[in-house]
């Protein structure tokens, strides 16, 4: 058996010949950026990153890794909020170089390689006049985000990315690579749309595409005075705006960038940020409502093509900052909820830290609960309250106002939260999240990983 010293000598010589990756140890150079994820808070040094090029190269390794009974590890985009695709001694399957996108216009789907990040996909598909309903940050790899759920700009209008799933291709713990559809393999394929990466590692995704390209997009900006009175606007107006239009409510500190007036730069603000698949004399029309009834300090949405708004934000979030997140699905936003919600903006710390709710209703909320593992289809929103900041000095602090923002309105909450926006936060957080669906999400755990293989997640144990 390996140790954690040796462990990327023995895998050089027992999969030489059947590995087209790259293979990286603790000794080699590039080792730290081999590690490296996007939350810098995370510092794990793995014993041996192997970056595949292909399923094969990815049975490869978890065949290996499980002959040394090493911990797996499963990355793709690398900006899981935990840090959950890196382990500390174990061998990370790094899928960035899976990252191929193949676009079928007439049959309007895209298979997509398990470590594409969104940018490729949105890049790819607009020139086929078409979008995948993903996240709200290019830069996301597919993989988590899709296996999570997928909550993003035009949910309201095209569903969670998993609503917009066909099939994919997974390695499984004992090496096999299967299919999972809706008539092959259909449990495995319920159990992904929402399971995380509990049931083994996808390799590339078929989606079906949405007629988005040009949309309506941009932010709202009120006084953080008016944060109260515009909470409550839009927790009337959100629900009962048309499908087309999707606006997700943050409150901000405006970064100083040309795009916005300079006197906002630096000021904590609340914001909705806009989405409309329609005209631009639709969204004007849906999105006057909430902008008459408390008045902004600036409106600035436009027309726009769907790759500049879904990367709008990969400038003001690189990777290497320090992240600590919390989250809650939410039914309602009563007032109480409301009370907390300005005491804490005013106490956001300067810079990049924020909370969103994102819109869960609409095209949503036609799914049921048990149709897929993605239990909360019957939320309005799901809330997430990060702290953010480059400097590492400032980490504590960020991670304690993220605490007491989450443990204040947390009683107001549906219970669970969006696995893709927990850190490391028990069993009970993720039994929370699935609800009705564990039980069932256990049994397909007990089919398809009954060693629990991939545990590095928000882990689903297998039935007994």
């Amino acid at each position: 058996m390996s140790t954690i010293a040796t462990l990327a000598a023995e895998a050089r010589s027992a999969l030489a010949g059947s590995f087209n990756g790259t293979l990286t140890g603790p000794d080699d150079a590039g080792y730290d950026e081999a590690r490296s994820v996007y939350n810098a808070m995370i510092d794990r040094r793995p014993a041996l990153v192997a970056r595949c090029t292909s399923a094969a190269d990815v049975a490869a390794v978890i065949g290996f890794a499980r002959s040394q009974n090493a911990l797996i590890a499963v990355r793709g985009g690398g900006h899981n909020g935990g840090g959950l695709g890196v382990c500390d001694d174990g061998v990370v399957i790094d899928l960035a170089g899976i990252n191929n996108t193949d676009v079928d216009a007439a049959a309007r789907t895209v298979r997509v390689g398990g470590g594409c990040v969104w940018k490729d996909v949105d890049a790819a598909t607009h020139e086929a006049g078409g979008t995948v309903p993903c996240g709200i940050i290019g830069t996301t790899g597919v993989g988590g985000l899709t296996l999570g759920g997928g909550i993003g700009h035009i949910a309201r209008s095209g569903g969670l990315t998993i609503d917009n799933l066909l099939e994919a291709e997974v390695v499984l713990a004992d090496g096999s690579i299967v299919r999972a559809s809706a008539d092959e393999n259909p449990e495995l394929f319920w159990a992904l749309r929402g399971g995380g990466g509990n049931f083994g590692v996808v390799t590339a995704f078929t989606f079906r595409m949405q007629p988005v390209s040009m949309v309506v997009a941009g932010p709202t900006f009120w006084s953080l005075d008016d944060a109260a009175a515009v909470m409550r606007a839009y927790r009337e107006f959100l629900p009962a705006a048309p499908r087309e239009l999707n606006g997700w409510f943050a409150f901000v500190t405006v970064p100083p960038v040309p795009v916005f007036p300079e006197e906002l730069h630096g000021r904590k603000m609340a914001a909705i940020v806009w989405c409309h698949t329609g005209s631009e004399q639709e969204a004007a029309a849906a999105m006057a409502p909430m902008l008459d009834a408390v008045e902004p300090v600036l409106h600035a949405a436009g027309p726009m093509p769907f790759p500049v708004l879904n990367g709008f934000f990969d400038a003001l979030y690189p990777k290497g900052d320090q992240w600590y997140w919390r989250a809650d699905f939410v039914r309602e936003l009563p007032d109480a909820a409301i009370e907390q919600h300005v005491r804490f903006a005013n106490e956001m710390r300067p810079g990049q830290s924020t909370m969103h709710m994102y819109p869960i209703d609409g095209a949503v909320h036609d799914v049921g609960s048990g149709d897929t593992a993605f239990s909360y289809r019957d939320v309005t929103w799901a809330q997430v309250i990060v702290g953010v900041d480059p400097d590492p000095a400032n980490a504590e602090a960020i991670k304690q106002w993220t605490i007491d923002y989450w443990d204040a309105t947390h009683p107001y909450s549906a219970g669970g939260a969006y696995v893709n926006f927990m850190m490391d936060e028990g069993q009970e957080r993720v039994r929370a999240t699935y609800r009705d669906n564990y039980d069932r999400l256990a049994r397909a755990k007990a089919q398809y990983d009954p060693d629990n293989v991939f545990r590095v997640n928000q882990n689903i144990k297998p039935a007994s």
